[in-house]
């Protein structure tokens, strides 16, 4: 069931660019709109998750979550969107998605250590 899922985002107002990446996948990828983060540069709780793609200079797009090898560790869990990366809000929040507002952020994609950081449902 193995096979490679490709990652890369191009220099962007929401996420840096992030070279061609190629992990091997564990299952079939699944919508995701929530993840816990642990970051040392963001508080540490939920957030809605979005994937952002260059359509229409930025647009939400589903987010997808997989399980895929990494080198350094058995299994992670990535997290990514569309060419433009994924961005992120503090749950709690009800506004639209925005490249604007200051309360949302970007990232390439999220590699998340535990799958219970992984909010599916």
């Amino acid at each position: 069931m193995a096979y490679s899922i490709f990652v890369e985002v191009e220099e962007n107002d929401n996420a840096e660019y992030m070279p061609l990446m190629v992990y091997e996948a564990h299952a079939d990828p699944v919508p995701v709109e929530r993840v816990r983060v642990e970051d040392p540069g963001k508080p540490t709780g939920v957030y809605r998750v979005t994937g952002w793609s260059s359509e229409g200079g930025g647009s939400p797009v589903p987010a997808l979550y997989v399980p895929v090898s990494d080198s350094g560790q058995a299994l992670v869990h990535l997290v990514y969107g569309g060419d433009w990366g994924i961005r992120l809000m503090p749950e709690g929040l009800s506004e639209d998605w925005d490249i604007a507002s200051p309360n949302q952020f970007g990232e390439p994609y999220l590699m998340l250590i535990s799958e219970g950081d992984v909010l599916t449902a």
